[in-house]
């Protein structure tokens, strides 16, 4: 866990992320500078009250017989400044809320594309929980930067800078010297102290990520845990990193309090020697009670902002932690690409070929070599084989989800990697073997293969998938919700939907993975011969278990290790006597068995 930590903190580079969040912001550059013109009114007033407050006291002071006419203007200046910065704030506030929101939305759908374009070798490997809370704390750390950044940091130093200089040029400069000499020591000592607890935070990040993503994981396990009785260890689990995650959140207050200690000594002692230096002058008759009152006023609107400011930077600081996460997922590259001439697939006919390919996830792990086999257009060709053969890997290599080792993979005589992906992946339709549904309507599931699809397509589609009549009989018929996952449906009901969605897809190449493994051997019997009727001008591949439903098949593959051990049709492979002719037997005595039974 804490390797996950250190690599957060030790490679962050918070200026190149704040410039990666730039574009994100720059997008309303018209309502940003607009913003930070209201900011400068509004602090230039807010300066601008104690210089009156100066001439109010001065004058009260000293002529008591003008009391009725230059106080009166004073004080009408005094409350029109109070009026300019509090109006001049909230406008920007109006102003930049555009900005800020819109930069959450940008970046929170960037991240979502950025990860829909990762390759499936990435959302194997992922942890959905811990994904879910990174980017949402990263969206938000964009939102949190913006707020500090332009509400807070930006603003007291616009502040200090004309404090200082209403000192400079008013005053003796020791004033001024205290004054920076204190930002300088609480600068330092914030910088200095925040840096050094920055880790707890850090590792705060990563255990609540990992507290999430263990979660997540047992709730969408939520049958496997049952099964196995492992509800006290998935708790167990997450009670031990939740328990490590206190114990940074502990360390992390308590640092803190520490860092809010010695800022709150450091302001003390600037404001006291600056008020010492203020009545020392008022007793010496150097200055007047309204230059005690003029820098009494903004020590305490210079200080006031400046004691949140440590809060601020903290705050900023974790933000930036935040809006790492996010950065570094953005930068995950993306392995499959389009590449820069890659042009539409062109179906002149529909013919699949896989030419010597071979493949690996990694490198020390073979899963195909010298895969060579040609569906003809319109023809049917079958693989079969062992678990763990490469069968299914056949299938995510025509989609392209991922790029093979050798070979070439073509469709219609066209190499499928210089080919847009979106055309390729158009032109096929999968029945998968683990067939996961939304968690929304079944008409919502069935019509994702074609959105602008009439209610009347997705009955037909349903009645060849033998599924209409089911959906029918429930409360809610099509618009039952079929729960996370699919969970509420039985694996045959699923993957009934599942053959419904491609037959709505209705597209020129068919891939059917195990598709009737999950159902009855009736359901199995309606559907194989719809199966058959919808695929008869159609370039199909089927990956099957069972020999039984493929023996129509023009040719079939047998794959074993990787490799192709056997290719033929169903006759010439039986009269070979091999590996396909062991398993028609196998398969043949277990099914004579059961009808015994």
């Amino acid at each position: 866990m804490m390797g996950r930590t250190e690599k957060a903190n030790t490679n962050r580079n918070d200026w190149y992320n704040i410039r990666q969040m730039m574009p994100f912001v720059w997008a309303y550059k018209s309502r940003v500078l607009l913003a930070l013109g209201c900011l400068v009114i509004s602090k230039l007033a807010m300066v601008g009250i104690p210089v009156v407050l100066k001439y109010i006291v001065d004058i009260l002071d000293t002529d008591v017989g003008q009391v009725a006419t230059l106080p009166i203007v004073f004080l009408l200046a005094y409350g029109v400044l109070r009026f300019i910065n509090s109006g001049f704030n909230e406008l920007r506030d109006v102003i930049f809320a555009r900005v800020r929101y819109h930069a959450m939305n940008s970046l929170s759908v960037t991240t979502l594309t950025h990860l829909h374009n990762l390759s499936l070798r990435y959302h194997l490997e992922r942890n959905t929980g811990a994904i879910s809370r990174d980017m949402e704390r990263g969206a938000q750390s964009i939102s949190s930067i913006l707020n500090y950044l332009v509400f807070n940091i930006v603003p007291t130093a616009a502040e200090l800078t004309l404090v200082a200089g209403i000192l400079f040029s008013q005053y003796d400069r020791h004033f001024a010297i205290i004054i920076f000499l204190t930002v300088g020591i609480y600068v330092a000592f914030t910088l200095m102290v925040t840096e050094w607890r920055m880790h707890f935070r850090h590792e705060m990040n990563a255990l609540d990520s990992s507290a999430n993503g263990r979660a997540m994981d047992s709730l969408m396990n939520y049958e496997t845990v049952k099964y196995f009785n492992n509800d006290e260890h998935e708790i167990s689990r997450y009670r031990e990193t939740m328990g490590q995650w206190e114990e940074a959140a502990v360390n992390s207050q308590n640092t803190m309090s520490l860092l809010n200690f010695g800022q709150g000594g450091i302001i003390a002692v600037g404001v006291t020697g600056i008020m010492y230096l203020a009545a020392l002058g008022v007793s010496q008759g150097n200055l007047s009670l309204g230059d005690l009152v003029l820098i009494n006023t903004m020590m305490l609107q210079l200080f006031l902002p400046l004691n949140f400011l440590g809060i601020i930077y903290r705050a900023l600081k974790y933000a930036l932690a935040d809006m790492d996460m996010v950065i570094k997922l953005l930068q995950k590259p993306i392995e499959i690409t389009d590449s820069i001439d890659a042009r539409p697939l062109v179906l002149k006919n529909t013919s699949v070929e896989f030419r010597q390919v071979g493949f690996n996830y990694n490198d020390d792990r073979t899963i195909l070599s010298d895969i060579s086999f040609k569906v003809e257009d319109g023809k049917k060709l079958a693989i079969v084989g062992p678990s763990g053969a490469g069968k299914s890997t056949i299938a995510r290599l025509l989609f392209r989800f991922y790029d093979i080792g050798s070979g070439e993979i073509l469709i219609s005589g066209q190499n499928i990697a210089k080919v847009s992906q979106n055309s390729l992946r158009q032109a096929i339709g999968i029945v998968p073997q683990d067939t996961v549904l939304f968690n929304d309507s079944i008409m919502y599931n069935i019509r994702y293969a074609k959105d602008d699809a009439t209610e009347q397509e997705v009955f037909e589609a349903a009645r060849l998938a033998d599924i209409h009549d089911f959906i029918q009989s429930l409360p809610d018929g099509y618009d039952t919700m079929v729960g996370e996952r699919g969970l509420k449906l039985s694996g045959g009901e699923k993957q009934r939907v599942a053959i419904a969605r491609v037959l709505l897809k209705n597209p020129p190449i068919l891939v059917f993975d195990e598709a009737t493994s999950s159902l009855d051997s009736q359901s199995e019997k309606n559907i194989l011969s719809e199966l058959y009727k919808i695929s008869r001008n159609k370039t199909t591949l089927v990956i099957a278990h069972r020999l039984s439903t493929i023996v129509d098949a023009d040719t079939i593959v047998v794959l074993d290790e990787g490799r192709i051990k056997e290719q033929g049709s169903h006759a010439q492979l039986m009269e070979m006597d091999g590996i396909y002719a062991d398993l028609w037997m196998i398969q043949q005595r277990k099914a004579h068995s059961q009808e015994a039974q």
